[in-house]
C-alpha cells in the first residue's frame, strides 16, 4: 500500500469490532463522521473487488477502497443496515410470499454479475451473506470467494465457500460457473422453506432443478430460475392458498411473525387508532359528513402504519424507498404516505360533492 493509500485509510477509526475472526470492523471517517464497514482478506481476488468498486453493482455494497498490501486486501465498503436472512430463519419471521420476493431479487443481482464479460461467479451465497434492509431490499455481501468465469476446463482446487451450500465442482470435480451460484441458490431455498411454520413442497420441484450433481442437468441462468419463481405468485395458486405462510403475508404489521409482544403491542395500536379515528367531533358536522370524515382518518391513520411497516412491499411503488441513504428512504416513505392521504381525502371530497 502507498502512502496515499496508507493516508485514506487513517481517516477511518474502529469504533466496533463486529467479526474478530474473520476481521470485520465497524469503522467511522474522521471528518465526515459516516460510518463504514472495514474488511482485511487474506483469501481474495483482487480483480474482482477493483472491478465492483469502479463499476458498482446495485445490490452489493458500494465500495470505497481498495487496498492490497503484504498479501493482504484492505476494504473499506458500504455500510449496510438490515438484517440477515439466517436472522429472519432463526426469528421464523419468513412467509412464501416474501421468500419468492427475496429469492427474485437476489436473482436479479446475480444476473447483472452473471452478464458479465466474463461473468462474476459468487461462489459463497448463504443465508448469512443476505442482508435485508429495513425497506425490503435485498443486498448481497461479501465477495472473498468470488471468482471470474471462463471458458476454459481448470478445475477449482481450493475449496472457497461454505459446506453444505458448495456445490461439486467447489471441491475439484469441475470449474466454477453461473450454475455454481444457482446449486447454492437451490440449497438456499430448500433452507428458507424448511423455516415456514408449516410444512410446504411448492419449491421442491425447482430445488431439484437447481441441485443436480452435474451443472449441465441445472436451470441454465439464474433468469430461469426467477421466471419459475415468478410463476409460484400465490395470488390464484390452490396449491399457495392452503400455507400459512401466504396466509400469513396477508396479515397486518405486528400479526406477520406472529411474535406475541408484537402481537398485543399491534393490537393495542390498532384499537388506539380506531377509538381516535372513529370518536373523533367535527363541529356543525352532519351524521353523514361526521362520519366521512371519521373513515378518512381511519384511512390515513392506516395508511401511516402500512407505509412505515412496508406491508404487502408497498414501498416497492416509491423507487426512493431503495435508496441507500436512511434519510431518503424515509423522505420516500412520507411521501407514499402523502400520496395516500391525498387520494383518501380527494376520494371523500368527491363524495361528498355529489352527496
Amino acid at each position: 500500500m502507498d502512502y496515499a493509500g496508507r493516508l485514506e485509510i487513517s481517516y477511518y477509526n474502529t469504533i466496533a469490532n463486529i467479526n474478530s475472526a474473520h476481521r470485520i470492523y465497524l469503522v467511522q471517517h474522521r471528518e465526515t463522521g459516516k460510518i463504514y464497514i472495514k474488511k482485511i482478506l487474506d483469501v481474495y481476488n483482487p480483480h474482482i473487488y477493483e472491478y465492483l468498486k469502479e463499476h458498482h453493482i446495485t445490490g452489493t455494497p458500494r465500495l470505497y477502497h481498495v487496498y492490497e498490501e503484504n498479501g493482504q486486501l484492505v476494504l473499506i465498503e458500504e455500510y449496510v443496515s438490515g438484517a440477515s436472512l439466517q436472522e429472519m430463519i432463526d426469528e421464523g419471521a419468513l412467509s412464501i410470499d416474501r421468500i419468492i420476493s427475496f429469492m427474485g431479487e437476489l436473482c436479479g443481482i446475480l444476473e447483472k454479475l452473471h452478464f458479465l464479460k466474463p461473468p462474476i461467479v459468487h461462489r459463497d451465497i448463504k443465508p448469512s451473506n443476505i442482508i435485508i434492509t429495513s425497506c425490503g431490499r435485498v443486498v448481497l455481501i461479501d465477495f472473498n470467494a468470488a471468482k471470474y468465469s471462463s471458458d476454459t476446463a481448470d478445475h477449482d482446487t481450493v475449496l472457497l465457500g461454505t459446506k453444505g451450500y458448495a456445490a461439486p465442482e467447489q471441491y475439484g470435480f469441475g470449474s466454477s460457473t453461473p450454475q455454481t451460484d444457482i446449486y447454492a441458490l437451490g440449497i438456499l431455498l430448500k433452507e428458507l422453506s424448511r423455516s415456514l411454520p408449516a410444512h410446504t413442497n411448492i419449491f421442491d420441484t425447482i430445488i431439484s432443478k437447481c441441485t443436480e450433481m452435474n451443472p449441465s442437468d441445472r436451470m441454465k441462468t439464474v433468469g430461469q430460475l426467477k421466471k419459475e419463481l415468478e410463476k409460484l405468485q400465490c395470488s390464484d395458486d390452490e396449491n399457495c392458498s392452503t400455507v400459512s405462510g401466504t396466509q400469513k403475508s396477508f396479515a397486518p404489521p405486528g400479526f406477520r411473525t406472529k411474535t406475541p409482544w408484537k402481537m398485543l403491542t399491534a393490537v393495542a395500536g390498532y384499537l388506539f387508532i380506531f377509538w381516535v379515528s372513529l370518536s373523533m367531533e367535527v363541529k356543525d358536522a352532519s351524521v353523514s359528513r361526521l362520519w366521512m370524515e371519521r373513515i378518512a382518518a381511519l384511512l390515513i391513520l392506516l395508511s401511516l402504519v402500512f407505509c412505515c411497516f412496508n406491508y404487502r412491499n408497498i414501498q416497492r411503488f416509491m423507487p426512493l424507498c431503495a435508496n441507500r441513504y436512511s434519510l431518503i428512504r424515509w423522505l420516500g416513505v412520507f411521501a407514499l404516505f402523502m400520496i395516500i392521504a391525498f387520494f383518501v381525502l380527494s376520494v371523500m371530497v368527491l363524495r361528498e360533492s355529489f352527496l
